[in-house]
Order: C-alpha cells, then structure tokens, then sequence
C-alpha cells in the first residue's frame, strides 16, 4: 500500500510537470491557432538561458532567474516577430510546418551557442526529498506542483475575468471577429508567445533542478503533448486534471507492468491514451467546440 501511495503521489507530481509544459502549448494556440511542436525546445532553450545566467556567469539565483525570464520573454517575442506575425491568414498546414522549422532551428542554435556537452543544472530547490512516513517526495516536484496549480488558477483567472485576458479569447475564437472589435490580433499573438516562453523556462527550471542539460530535455515537450491534447488547446485550469490522470497512469503503470512486460510501456502508455483521445474527443475533455454552418 505504501508503494502504491508513492507511485500515486509522484506520478500526480510528474503530471503537473506536464500540465506545466503543456500550458506553453495551450496558451500560444488559444491566441494564434498554432501548434507549437517547438515546445520542447522553447524548454530547453529556457533551461540554457537559466544555465548560462547562473552556472556561467555566476550571477546569485535572485539576480539571474529574473534575468532569465526576462530573457526568454524577449526570445518568445523575437520567434514570434520574426515568423509568425508575417503568416497571419495562412493554412494551419504553413503554420505547423514553420514550428517544425523552428524546432530544428532553436535545437541547431542551441548546439552552436551552447555545444553539445552536457551540462549541470543549477540546483533551484533542495535536493532532500521530503519524507512523511515512508513517503519520499521529491522536492523539486513538491514545489513545483504547488507552482503548477497556482500558475494554472492564475492564467485561468487572467483570461476569464480580466480585459486584456478577454481580448486574446476573442483573438482565440476568430481573428477577423476580433479585429471588426479594433482588438489588436498581432498584440495579443505576441504576447501569447511571451508567455508561452517565460512558462517554458519555469517549466525547465522545475524539470532540470540540479540534473543535467542537454538538447535531448527537449523530449518533455513530446511528454506533455498528451495533457494538452486530453485537456483541449483552449483549456487553461483543464490541464491541471489532464495532467493528473496521464501522471497517475504514466506512474502506476511503470510501477506495475513495465516489471511485467520487461519494457519501457509507462513512457509509451501517455501516448496511447493520446490516440484514443484523438479518435474518442478529438477537442479534448474542454475544448471548444466548433459549429459550421454549409
């Protein structure tokens, strides 16, 4: 029994981790109608700038986090001034194969800023884990959890109930609508792509915490992919629970049937509940749904 708590426990942990990334998706989507396979990368990149404000330049945590953020708020603007503001109006096809040029760019740039060492993570939290009983927590995740639900509430609250947040959901239903409304669709897509970013890098700062970096941590933007598409690309507190049920799963099943099958079926398991989803609820449990008329 104490095995299962901590397998539940953890696996529901992971799983806002996963919320966390997959936020950058939603967010960046509600505002511009693209998904963003670049995700990962934008993480990574995100972990780089924190790497390179702490580790190498030796700036203390309350000085270079906040320099990083900033950084990558700045970076997600340029990404976006750069190739998306121009492909306004385009097929959703152009826009999905811009985000797979961008994948293979940010990774390149990474390689030529940073080479391809692997290198140490600062450490951001504590390292002990916290015990209760016999349950290990780690403490990275603890915190980070914590940071997931109220980052999830805040957005949330931000696009519901403030102005600016009402806009980008107008901008998120139809961008012709929200221009005959005088609202700024390029604005609000570039602000969207700051956030998506900055949501990015504390995505990296609670996933890499004291582990190592390199390219290939791309690989928790495939991981989240799954929440975004359970949840809905509209729906910001819905990856919360979407991130507990694959974490919960993803979690027990590597506990109790990866022993079983002698393989690695938890870290594919996410993905199989994701082809249900698609072929099951294609908008996910929250997404919007679409009414056309012929």
């Amino acid at each position: 029994m104490i095995d299962f708590v901590n397998y539940f426990i953890n696996g529901a942990l992971v799983g806002l981790l996963y919320a966390l990334i997959a936020m950058g998706f939603v967010v960046i989507y509600r505002a511009s109608k693209v998904f963003n396979f670049a995700q990962g990368e934008l993480v990574v990149f995100g972990g780089f700038i924190v790497w390179w404000m702490v580790a190498s330049l030796g700036l203390p945590l309350s000085i270079g986090l906040p320099l990083a953020f900033v950084a990558a708020a700045l970076f997600g603007l340029l990404v976006e001034r750069v190739f998306f503001s121009r492909l306004a109006g385009e097929s959703v096809f152009a826009m999905v194969m811009v985000t797979i040029g961008l994948l293979i760019l940010i990774r390149g740039l990474i390689l030529v800023l940073f080479g391809p060492q692997v290198r140490s993570f600062p450490i951001i939290f504590p390292l002990q884990p916290v015990i209760i009983g016999e349950i290990l927590i780690p403490r990275s995740l603890l915190i980070g959890g914590v940071i997931t639900v109220i980052v999830g509430f805040g957005l949330s609250w931000f696009f519901n109930r403030t102005r600016a947040g009402l806009r980008m959901t107008a901008v998120a239903e139809d961008h012709q609508v929200a221009l005959s409304m005088g609202i700024s669709v390029k604005r609000s897509i570039a602000f969207a792509w700051i956030l998506g970013a900055v949501l990015s890098t504390l995505g990296a700062v609670i996933f890499l915490s004291g582990k190592s970096l390199n390219f290939l941590a791309s690989d928790i933007g495939l991981a989240a992919l799954p929440v975004a598409l359970l949840a809905g690309f509209e729906a910001i507190a819905g990856v919360l629970l979407a991130g507990l049920i694959v974490g919960i799963i993803q979690g027990l099943v590597t506990a109790y049937l990866d022993p079983i099958v002698g393989g690695a079926i938890g870290t594919v398991f996410p993905f199989i509940i994701m082809l249900l989803i698609l072929f099951i609820r294609p908008t996910g449990m929250f997404g919007w749904k679409t009414i056309e008329r012929v």
